[in-house]
Order: structure tokens, then sequence, then C-alpha cells
């Protein structure tokens, strides 16, 4: 048995708090049981484990999430990168053929495929196990999960049966999101609600695959992404299916998709600098900023300050969040890597240039990748910490109060010490992500390449 976790998102429904690059599964606004704040990935990762299902586990997402899931989770989880966002079928395609052509898997095993982020206790996960028993004993194409409705909701999809048979369902058809009227009918049907939880043969998925003349190797069909259809794996392959059974799950599961649902489960109703009132009931305050948010006097609402925005919303409104900025294409102003993190600080345009202000922050050990930009000079101010700093032909130490000067063209990198903490300025005729040229990311290699370079020199 293989387990598929889907992490992927826009980044809009928890605006401004998520962004493209830290979606809503990874928001530290969770705690565990010894208190520590938690996002929604590492919490399902800790259940996979405490159930023994991590060691089958991989994560399919995209190269924008990949450092944050590092970040979280550490180097060692294993990962399926998307080449470019594409919606779920082509993820589960690609992750398919990753298991087949580079994990040899047996075509026979069933694969589980799941969301990163779903809100359950442990024995959901003890349940996801039963799917591959049921799937073998069934023979059907496609086994899903469904929740057992606690009350009938309009938000959900739901699971119709046929009929029930050894403690699993025949699938009939599938209703998305009905009004809560015909949602009544449906769960007096014995309808579940469908968690994006199903399971397939590996070879079920390979056979369509090659059916639709798509390649089945993973090297390829990565290389031929921008091909594939931008289509769900629900539409394009579940939807299809001829023979669908579903396990039913009778426990406690939520999508914690919008500030509503989010808020039930936050064990502290204020997160960050601020004041709530005590006359404001039933209001989470999440400030990520360095100056203070007061509410005072409002009752059923979620406050939500960073660098990318400032939320003031109803709480029963909040599902409208993410129609309402879909406008919003500003880059984030926010982002946590691998080695630690960075905001923005400022833009400004003038007549033939650009700049972009930062706050930089490097964790001790850590390093920067070695990179040089085409476009773009930097200016960096040390605030605090200290490290080591390769540029060009010349390695130094650095401290608060130094500042380094970095022209178009110049290869750098620099490594923390201490916790290293710097304001960096970015000024050309266009400062933009893409002008960045990687050369080497492990220090020991950027160390290598500089002290051969030396050599080279001195020879």
């Amino acid at each position: 048995m293989k387990l598929v976790l889907l992490s992927g998102g826009s980044g809009k429904r928890l605006w401004p708090l998520s962004n493209d690059t830290r979606s809503k599964q990874f928001l530290k606004v969770l705690e565990d049981q010894e208190g520590t704040r938690q996002s929604m990935v590492q919490r399902v990762w800790n259940q996979l484990e405490t159930v023994g299902l991590s060691d089958s586990a991989v994560i399919a997402t995209s190269k924008t999430q990949t450092e944050m899931i590092y970040t979280q989770l550490g180097t060692d989880v294993p990962l399926i990168i998307e080449p470019e966002r594409r919606d779920t079928f082509p993820a589960i395609a690609l992750a398919g053929s990753f298991l087949f052509s580079e994990k040899h898997t047996d075509l026979d095993e069933t694969v589980i495929v799941l969301p990163v982020d779903p809100y359950v206790h442990d024995n959901f996960f003890e349940r996801v196990k039963v799917l591959d028993s049921v799937l073998q004993s069934s023979n059907a194409d496609i086994a899903l999960m469904g929740v057992k409705p606690t009350y009938p909701s309009s938000k959900y999809g739901y699971i119709v049966p046929e009929r029930e048979e050894d403690g699993f369902y025949h699938v009939e058809r599938f209703t998305e999101k009905p009004s809560e009227e015909k949602a009544v009918t449906l769960i007096e049907q014995h309808a579940l609600w469908n968690c994006g939880v199903f399971a397939f043969k590996l070879r079920y998925l390979i056979d369509i695959l090659e059916a639709k003349q798509l390649p089945i190797t993973y090297d390829v069909l990565s290389a031929h992404y921008s091909d594939l259809p931008k289509i769900s794996f629900d539409y394009e392959v579940v939807e299809k299916a001829k023979h669908i059974v579903a396990v039913p799950y009778e426990g406690y599961w939520k999508d914690l998709g919008t500030w509503n649902t989010l808020t039930e489960e936050m064990a502290t109703a204020q997160i960050g600098k601020g004041i709530i009132s005590t006359d404001s009931e039933n209001t989470h305050l999440v400030n990520e900023l360095e100056i203070p948010v007061t509410v005072v006097g409002l009752s059923d609402i979620v406050v939500a300050a960073s660098p990318d925005g400032i939320l003031v919303a109803d709480k029963a409104s909040s599902p409208k969040i993410k129609d309402l900025i879909g406008g919003f294409n500003n880059p984030p102003m926010y982002e946590e890597r691998i080695w630690g993190w960075s905001k923005v600080l400022d833009y400004a345009k003038y007549e033939n240039e650009e700049m972009v202000t930062k706050r930089i922050c490097i964790n001790a050990g850590k390093n920067s990748t070695y990179h040089y930009h085409n476009l773009r000079n930097e200016v960096w101010t040390i605030v605090r910490g200290e490290g080591e700093l390769v540029l060009n032909d010349s390695i130094c130490r650095v401290k608060a109060g130094d500042i380094i000067h970095i022209p178009v063209g110049k290869k750098h990198a620099i490594r923390a010490i201490k916790e290293l903490e710097f304001i960096e300025v970015q000024t050309g005729k266009e400062v933009v992500d893409t002008d960045f040229i990687r050369l080497y990311a492990d220090w020991e290699e950027i160390l290598l390449h500089y002290y051969s370079s030396q050599a080279q020199v001195i020879v």
C-alpha cells in the first residue's frame, strides 16, 4: 500500500496569512499536545507516523511549496514535484508514473490518495488502511472513503450509495454541494460526505495513461507535463469509473478551508500583538505584523494581518474571501524558506529604476545558495548575528553593523554562524524573482568550488 498526499492550493481562502507559497496547510495556528504551535501538514504527518503509515507516504506538490514542506517536516520527506500546477489529475498521474518507473511499485499494489490537510483524529488513518482490503475483495475500480454526515451541510459533496455489502457501499452516483434541504434527503439515503480520499490499484491508473497515449515513465511524463489536461481526478477518472465502492468513516472530520472553520479549532483566540476587548465574543485575532492590532466591541469576526494584507471579516462570510481577492496577483510579501524567512518591507518605482527592500533572517547553521543576478544590485546591512560570506573571489566573516555591496553579476552566498538578520535593498531597471541564477546549494559544495577556483588562480 502506498499513500500519495496532495499538497496544493493557491493560498487565497485563508488570505492574508496564506499566499502562493504558504497555502493553508502551512499556517502554524494549531497546537499539539505539548502546546507547541503547528501547521496542518505537521499535524497530519505526525498522525501518519503514529499509525505507521509515514514510511509508505509521498507528498505530491508544486515547486513553490517544496521549501515550506522541507522546513516544516524535514528534508527526508519524499516529494514528487510537479513542474507546474495543473490540477489533481496531472498531479496523481505524475505520482503514479513515479511509483511505477522510479520506485518499481508492483502494478497490483494499492495506491491511496488523500489531501495533506484533513483535520481528523488518528482513527481516521486507521480507517484509511481498510481501503486496501476493500479494494481487493470487491474488485472495484476505485474505493472511496466517505464521512458519515453529522448535519445536512451544503458545503460538501456527497457519495450516494446503491447498496451495502460487508461493511462497504456500492456507489450509485455523486451529488456536488446540494442545498441543505436536499442534503437532508441524501442523509436519509445513507449518503456520505466526500472527503477526497480514494484508492485504486496502480495498474488501473497506468492503464488509463496508456489508453490516453500519455507517457507512463516519470521522467518523460514530467518533461511533457504541460501537455496534460488541466482537470481534476474526480472528473477525469472517478466519475468515469464503472465500479466504485465506498468505506464509511464515522468519526471526527473537518475541512479547515475557511477562517470560520479554522478558528473553531484554534487553541487560542489571539496570536501576535494586540488586544481583544472583553465584550468581543467569538472573535479571533492573528497578527504577524510588528505593530499591535486592537479589536473593540466586535463579535463573531476574524482579524488577520500579515505583510500581504489585512482582513476584517464576519466569520460567517469568510468563505467569500477567495472570490473577492481573485484578482490579487501580487507576489508573496512573506516567505518561509529552508534557510529561514524573508519579508518585503517596501517597494518603490522611480523613472528608470525599481527598489525592493527586504528583511531576511538565516537560521544558525543554514545558508543561502551560491548565485548571482543579471539585472539588479544589492546592498546588505547586517543588523544581527554573525556569518560567513563568499563574494566572488573572497571569503570573510560578517557581523552586525557590516554593509555589503553586491553589484550585478557578482556571485555570492552567506551562511549563518549565529542566527543572522540583515536588510537587503535591491535596485535595478527591473527587480524580479526570475533574475536568479543558482550555482550551488550545499555549503560544502560552495566552499569546494571557492577553494578550487583559488587554486586555479594560484597555479
